[in-house]
């Protein structure tokens, strides 16, 4: 049996983006990334993340509007190997009538009925509804607040659902 696949968005879990914007939580590190022209974005990155997540018993995935960029940014930050990104293309911000976020029909694509977990803020109960009804494997879709991003009981849940996938 293979492990589960972790889906991994950026702002929300692992850049707590809606959290104070004067006070940068503890533990984390200020960066500049220049991803799309413009003005660079400021992120803030915890470097305990990384060595949390490959503890757990998943093959990491990106499932971020980074993509790819994520590599480059993201995982040297928190201490991640480069990891393969589901590439949302033309389904980028792509606004859905039934109310499903815009990466879920891509995530569910990518998973190929492989047992996954998704970390994201911006899950709703109509994400749920459509995984269910259109994934044959085991799934959590976990929200993680984007005030505070991720924390010790939130790798406890996850690691949770990786041992009761795999018995």
């Amino acid at each position: 049996m293979s492990r589960p696949l972790l889906f991994l968005d950026v702002d929300g879990p692992l850049n707590p983006y809606a959290a104070q914007p004067e006070r940068r939580p503890e533990g984390y590190t200020t960066i500049r990334a220049s991803v799309r022209p413009g003005r660079p974005l400021r992120v803030w990155l915890n470097p305990s993340h990384g060595p949390a997540l490959l503890t757990l018993d998943y093959d990491l995935c990106w499932a971020t509007t980074w993509m790819d960029a994520a590599n480059r940014w993201i995982a040297p930050v928190v201490g991640l190997p480069e990891l393969p990104w589901v590439d949302f293309g033309e389904g980028l911000f792509a606004v859905r009538p039934d109310g499903v976020h815009w990466k879920t029909e891509a995530i569910v694509a990518y998973a190929g009925g492989r047992a996954f977990a998704w970390v994201d803020d911006e899950q709703s109960p109509a994400d749920e509804v459509y995984v269910a009804g259109r994934h044959p494997g085991s799934a959590l879709l976990y929200h993680v607040d984007p005030r505070i991003g991720l924390r010790e009981r939130d790798f406890t849940a996850l690691a949770r659902f990786a041992a009761a996938v795999q018995t």
